[in-house]
C-alpha cells in the first residue's frame, strides 16, 4: 500500500465510508474536508457534548461514547462497512490508538493518524515523567497541574515527595471532580475549569496562577490551542513550564499533520 494514496486501489462503484474518531478539536475542519471530498463520513467522539460542534455536517452516523474493546472496534467496521479509518484522536489517548491498529489488522481496513504538528518550546522543559522534574526544581513550588483529572492519582504523590504544592485546573465533570478528590487534593488548590473560556482565551488560566501564585506548569504536549495557552501564560508571568513528551504513534500507520496532508495521501 502507497502512503501517497492510501485508497486509489479501492473500487469505486460506491461512495467511500470513512470513520472519523475525534478527540481535538480539529475533528469538525477533517469531517468538512471529507465530506466535501466525496467521502460518505461518520464521526465517533467520547461524550454527547463532543457531537455538538458537528451538528451543522450531514454525517452518515453520529457515535457518542468510549470504545470498549478491539471486537466492538471490528463489529463496527464490519457493520457500518467502513473503508477507512482516520485515528484524530487526542495524542495521549494510546490505548484506543493500539486498538484500532489491531482492529483494522484484523479485518484489513486501511488506517491513518492525524496528530496535530508539535509546537515550539523554546522555554519549556520536555520531561518523560513528572518524578523526572529534579526535586531542587519543585521544593517550596506551587505547581499548576493541566494534565487531564485521570492522570493526578499518579502525578500529585512524586510533587508532594519532591516537597511542592500540587494544585490543579481539571474539567468540571462529576468524573473529574472525583478523580481530582481521590488523588488529595485540598478543595482550595482545584479549580474545575474549562480551558480557554472568556472572550480572551487564556486571561482565565492567567488569573487563576496569579491568585494561587503559582511558579511553575505541568501539561501535556499535546499540540493545539491549549498547549499554546500555556506557552503563552508562563512566558507571561515568568513560570516554569514541564511538558510531559507526547507518546508516539504506532510505527505501522501512515501520519498527516493537516488536512491538505490527510486528502493527498487519501488520493
Amino acid at each position: 500500500m502507497k502512503e501517497s494514496a492510501i485508497l486509489m486501489q479501492e473500487p469505486r462503484n460506491r461512495q467511500l465510508h470513512v470513520w472519523l474518531l475525534a478527540g481535538t478539536g480539529e475533528g469538525p475542519s477533517l469531517a468538512s474536508a471529507l465530506l466535501a471530498r466525496g467521502f460518505q463520513v461518520s464521526v465517533s467522539v467520547v461524550t454527547e457534548a463532543a457531537l455538538r460542534p458537528y451538528n451543522a455536517l450531514s454525517l452518515h452516523h453520529r457515535w457518542a461514547g468510549a470504545l470498549s474493546s478491539v471486537g466492538a472496534i471490528v463489529a463496527r467496521i464490519q457493520h457500518a462497512r467502513i473503508d477507512l479509518l482516520v485515528d484524530a484522536t487526542h495524542p495521549f489517548a494510546t490505548q484506543v490508538s493500539a486498538q484500532l491498529v489491531q482492529a483494522v489488522n484484523q479485518v484489513s481496513c486501511p488506517l491513518v493518524r492525524f496528530e496535530r504538528a508539535l509546537e515550539p518550546a523554546p522555554a519549556a522543559q520536555v520531561i518523560e515523567r513528572v518524578d523526572a522534574i529534579p526535586s531542587d526544581a519543585l521544593a517550596g513550588k506551587r505547581v499548576l497541574l493541566a494534565l487531564g483529572a485521570r492522570h493526578l492519582a499518579a502525578v500529585v504523590p512524586p510533587l508532594r515527595a519532591a516537597g511542592a504544592q500540587p494544585h490543579a485546573r481539571v474539567l468540571p465533570t462529576p468524573l473529574a471532580l472525583r478523580q481530582a478528590v481521590a488523588a488529595g487534593l485540598a478543595d482550595e488548590h482545584l479549580a474545575l475549569l474549562q480551558p480557554l473560556q472568556g472572550t480572551v482565551p487564556g486571561r482565565l488560566e492567567t488569573a487563576l496562577c496569579r491568585h494561587w501564585q503559582i511558579d511553575a506548569v505541568v501539561c501535556r504536549q499535546s499540540g493545539g490551542v491549549t498547549e499554546r495557552c500555556w506557552h503563552q501564560v508562563c512566558s507571561e508571568l515568568g513560570l516554569d513550564l514541564w511538558l510531559l513528551r507526547r507518546p508516539g504513534p504506532p510505527a505501522s500507520v501512515p501520519v498527516v499533520h493537516s488536512v491538505e496532508q490527510m486528502l493527498t495521501l487519501l488520493g
